[in-house]
């Protein structure tokens, strides 16, 4: 397995990456609100960054496999012209909802208190790549014995867990987090994780125009599968390259490829 890191802008330089060759994109733009990722891609106008989001597509969709799947994350401001000009290039599977359990303490006084993200689930073709049982959720001791009557014996979906919904409880990462590193909308490995196991293949390929935090790259690689990412700001490079070197040492299957791994940060 492989690891790919390039600290530049990935509309400029995706063209390193061959058309039909990854299973998955991860993209996790800069929402368009105004926040500081150490530059101003983030301080767009709304037509302008519906401009770029637009480009942004166009260079990473022939980049998927004939089967592959695309997730990217946004907010309910920009989500629906972003995912309606998605669905001129793709197929669209579902809109997920990511509730970020934003604990009650006052809020907006003016409208309901945003507390969610919006998440686009697209895919390239109808057989597209997708392992449910990778990603099912287990039951609990008393929702198991609630179904024991005989009917319910043996039944796949009771003894491995449930199919996950569209809508995800997971909590955003607090600044005492374990996982929290220096960037300000990290997302976490377990959401991360769900996309990659099921859109993914083992040994697939995994492509992150926007890396960030690099939590997609640390996902990818504890799972065994390639990947290839894109971050424009050097701090969050060098995070990303800190994350990856982590999950190498943590992950045995991966460990034998370390040195092929080294040598492209």
């Amino acid at each position: 397995m492989s690891a790919l890191l390039y600290n530049e802008d990935a509309v400029a330089g995706i063209g390193q990456v061959a058309d039909a060759s990854v299973d998955l994109v991860i993209a996790d733009p800069p929402y368009g609100l105004g926040k500081d990722y150490g530059n101003d891609s983030d301080r767009l106008a709304a037509d302008e960054y519906l401009a770029w989001s637009r480009r942004w597509i166009d260079a990473v969709v022939p980049k998927l496999k004939a089967n592959g799947s695309l997730y990217v994350f946004l907010t309910w401001q920009h989500s629906p012209e972003v995912f309606s000009y998605l669905k001129t290039r793709l197929a669209m599977v579902n809109e997920i909802i990511w509730d970020r359990r934003v604990p009650s303490m006052g809020g907006s006084t003016r409208k309901f208190s945003s507390v969610h993200d919006n998440i686009g689930f697209f895919v390239k073709s109808r057989d597209y790549h997708f392992d449910v049982d990778a990603v099912r959720i287990p039951y609990d001791a008393e929702t198991k014995k609630a179904r024991s009557r005989s009917i319910f014996v043996g039944k796949k979906w009771l003894e491995e867990g449930y199919n996950p919904k569209d809508v995800w409880s997971v909590s955003r990462l607090h600044r005492q987090h374990a996982e929290r590193e220096d960037h300000p909308t990290q997302k976490p490995l377990e959401i991360i994780e769900r996309m990659v196991l099921a859109s993914c293949p083992a040994r697939g390929v995994v492509l992150d125009p926007f890396m960030g935090s690099g939590t997609s790259a640390a996902a990818a690689i504890r799972h065994g599968r390639n990947f290839i990412g894109f971050e424009l700001n050097p701090d969050y490079f060098a995070i990303v390259e800190k994350r990856v070197a982590k999950a190498v040492n943590g992950n045995q299957r991966v460990k034998r490829a370390a040195a092929s791994l080294t040598s492209v940060l």
